[in-house]
C-alpha cells in the first residue's frame, strides 16, 4: 500500500473482503464475523439507508458502543457516499441533540436501550425550530426491546422508526454504485467538549486514508495482526482501531468497557491478541492488580497510549503484563489524529518527551510573532499533512483560526493551540493548552510542568493544576491530588508544598492543595479541568 493510494474508506473493507473472505475481521463476545459477512450486511444496511434518502454528503449519526452492529452501520454509510459520526451511547440527550442539529443528520442509527435518550433529543430539536432527522434505526440484542424503542419512537411522533435488522433484512447483498471522491468527508468527529460546546473536525476519505497508513506503518502491523479494541469506538482513538484492522484485513477484538481488567486479559490470551491499544488510566488499572488468575501476556508485540501523559508507572505496568511488547507512546488531537510518536527505544531516555513526528507529516513551535521557535524555546505547535482536517463542521470563523495558509499554494496547516517545544535532536515536548497557562505572580506557569513535579511525589496516584482567582495574586496555582490508599492521611497541604517546592520555582508551587477521591474525566481517560474549582 503507497502512501498516494488515495482510497475510500469502504474500500478498506472490500479490499479484505476480496482478499480473504472467511478470515474473521471482528469478535464481540460470542459473535465472530468473518469479512465477507461484514461487507454483506453493511451493503444490506446501505441499501437500506440509500432507501430512505441517504445519499451523497448525508449524514447519519450512529450511537453505538464495541459491537458489531455499529461497525456494520459504519460502513453502511461509507457505502453510500455518506458521512459517519459515531456518538457514544452514554452521552446526554442534550449534547444529543446539539450533534442532530448541529450536523443536520438524515439519519439516526442507535441502540434501543438509551430510547430515552434519543426520543428526548429529538423532542429538543423540535422545540428549537425542527429537525432534519428523516428516520431512525433501532439495534439491540433483544428483539422485545428493539420492538419497544420502535413503538415509542413512533408513538412520539417521528417520521420513521424501524428495526435495523428488520430494514436491512429487506436488502440484497450487492453493494451500491458510488460516486464519491477521496476528497469527499468521511466522518465528522466531534470533540469530547470538555473546554466548550463540542465541535465537529470533519475528516476526509484522504485524511483517514493518510492517517490510518502513517500509524500502521510506524507499528509495523500486518494482516495476522489480532488487536484489543476497548477504547469506544466513539472516541477518535477507539475509531481508528476498527478502520486501522479493516484496513489490514486483520482481527479486531471488541469489549465494550475495561470495568474488569482480568477478563480482559483472559480473553487477549484466549485470541492471541497482538495489538494492545491503551488509555493512562487501563495502564493505571493495571498496575494496580496484585496476583491474579491471570498470566502475563506474551503474545502481545506491541502497546499504545494516547490522551494523557503515559507515566513511568503506567510503563511499567505495560511491560509488567506485556513483557514481549514494545511500548509506543503517542500524542494526537482530534483534528489530526496523530501528531507525534515516542520510539520505544527511547522512551526511558525520554520519558517527557512525546516524540517525533509520525511518517509523513511535519511539525513545528512558532512564536507570537510568526517566526519559528529555536530549541527548547516555547510557543505554539504547527501540524503539517495530509491528515490535518477539512475545518470545523458549519463554524467556518473557528475553522479559519485553527487553519491557516502553509508553506506551499493552497494549503493549509494546523495551529493547534497546544504550548510545546522542540530539542536540538527534534523531539517534542507537549507544556500546556496555551488557554490552561496560569499567569501569577507576574510569572507564566504550565500546569503540566507542576503536575509532573507532583506525580513524582510518592503515593501520588494522579494530580490536576488549574489556575483560580486570588485576592492578592489576581490568580493562584491550585492542585487536586489523589492519593493511594497507602499514602492517604500521610500529608498535609503543607507537607505537599514544601516536596513541590524542592522541585520547583517559588511562584509555581501551588498556594492551594485539594485532596480529593478522585478527578473528572472523559472516557478516555482525560482530566476535565472546566469542573474543577
Amino acid at each position: 500500500m503507497t502512501l498516494g493510494s488515495r482510497r475510500l474508506v469502504a474500500e478498506f473493507l472490500e479490499a479484505s473482503a476480496s482478499k480473504a473472505p472467511d478470515k474473521i475481521a471482528l469478535v464481540a463476545g460470542a459473535e465472530r464475523l468473518s469479512y465477507a459477512d461484514l461487507d454483506a450486511r453493511a451493503n444490506r444496511l446501505a441499501r437500506a439507508l440509500r432507501a430512505r434518502g441517504v445519499t451523497r454528503g448525508e449524514r447519519v449519526l450512529i450511537q453505538g458502543d464495541n459491537q458489531l452492529d455499529t461497525a456494520v452501520a459504519l460502513f453502511a454509510t461509507l457505502k453510500c457516499d455518506a458521512i459517519f459520526s459515531v456518538v457514544n451511547p452514554q452521552v446526554k440527550a442534550d449534547k444529543l441533540a446539539y450533534m442532530l442539529d448541529d450536523a443536520g443528520a438524515r439519519a439516526l442509527i442507535a441502540e434501543a436501550n438509551v430510547a430515552p435518550t434519543w426520543l428526548d433529543a429529538y423532542a429538543r430539536c423540535v422545540a428549537k425550530g425542527g429537525s432534519a432527522l428523516r428516520s431512525v434505526m433501532v439495534l439491540g440484542t433483544r428483539p422485545e426491546a428493539v420492538a419497544r424503542a420502535v413503538d415509542a419512537g413512533r408513538s412520539a411522533g417521528l417520521p420513521e422508526v424501524v428495526s435495523l435488522d428488520a430494514a436491512a433484512a429487506e436488502q440484497e447483498a450487492r453493494a451500491l454504485a458510488r460516486h464519491g471522491i477521496d476528497l469527499d468527508t468521511a466522518a465528522i468527529i466531534y470533540t469530547s467538549g470538555s473546554t466548550g460546546e463540542p465541535k465537529g473536525a470533519m475528516l476526509s476519505h484522504r485524511n483517514v486514508d493518510f492517517a490510518s497508513w502513517s500509524v500502521t506503518a510506524l507499528l509495523e502491523n500486518t494482516a495476522d495482526e489480532v488487536i484489543l479494541g476497548v477504547v469506544p469506538v466513539s472516541f477518535n482513538y477507539g475509531l481508528y482501531q476498527l478502520l486501522m484492522s479493516v484496513r489490514l484485513g486483520a482481527r479486531l477484538v471488541l469489549e465494550r468497557s475495561f470495568a474488569f481488567p482480568v477478563q480482559i486479559l483472559q480473553r487477549c490470551a484466549a485470541e492471541g491478541v497482538t495489538g494492545f491499544p491503551g488509555v493512562p488510566t487501563m495502564f493505571a488499572t493495571l498496575g494496580a492488580l496484585g496476583e491474579v488468575p491471570a498470566a502475563p501476556l506474551e503474545s502481545v508485540r506491541y502497546v499504545t497510549s494516547t490522551a494523557a501523559s503515559l507515566l513511568p508507572k503506567h510503563v511499567a505496568a505495560a511491560r509488567r503484563w506485556f513483557p514481549a511488547a514494545k511500548v509506543f507512546s503517542m500524542y494526537g488531537l482530534t483534528e489530526c489524529k496523530r501528531v507525534s510518536y515516542l520510539p520505544p527505544a527511547a522512551l526511558d531516555a525520554r520519558v517527557d518527551s512525546v516524540g517525533v513526528p509520525i511518517p509523513g507529516t511535519e511539525f513545528w513551535v512558532e512564536r507570537p510573532d510568526g517566526g519559528r521557535a529555536g530549541p527548547d524555546e516555547a510557543g505554539e505547535l504547527v501540524v503539517r499533512g495530509a491528515h490535518i482536517m477539512q475545518g470545523y463542521w458549519g463554524k467556518p470563523e473557528l475553522t479559519a483560526k485553527f487553519l491557516r495558509p502553509g508553506p506551499t499554494p493552497g494549503e493549509r496547516v494546523f495551529y493547534t493551540g497546544d504550548l510545546c517545544r522542540i530539542d536540538a535532536e527534534g523531539y517534542l515536548y507537549f507544556i500546556a493548552r496555551l488557554d490552561e497557562v496560569i499567569k501569577t505572580r507576574g510569572e507564566k506557569v504550565a500546569p503540566r510542568e507542576v503536575e509532573a513535579a507532583l506525580e513524582r511525589i510518592e503515593g501520588v496516584r494522579e494530580c490536576a493544576v488549574i489556575g483560580v482567582e486570588d485576592e492578592l495574586l489576581g490568580t493562584a496555582v491550585k492542585a487536586f491530588l489523589v492519593l493511594t490508599d497507602e499514602a492517604k492521611g500521610r500529608y498535609t497541604a503543607r507537607d505537599v508544598q514544601l516536596k513541590a517546592g524542592a522541585m520547583l520555582e517559588n511562584y509555581m508551587v501551588p498556594k492551594h492543595i485539594a485532596f480529593v477521591d478522585a478527578l473528572p474525566k472523559t472516557e478516555m481517560g482525560k482530566i476535565v479541568k472546566k469542573t474543577l474549582k
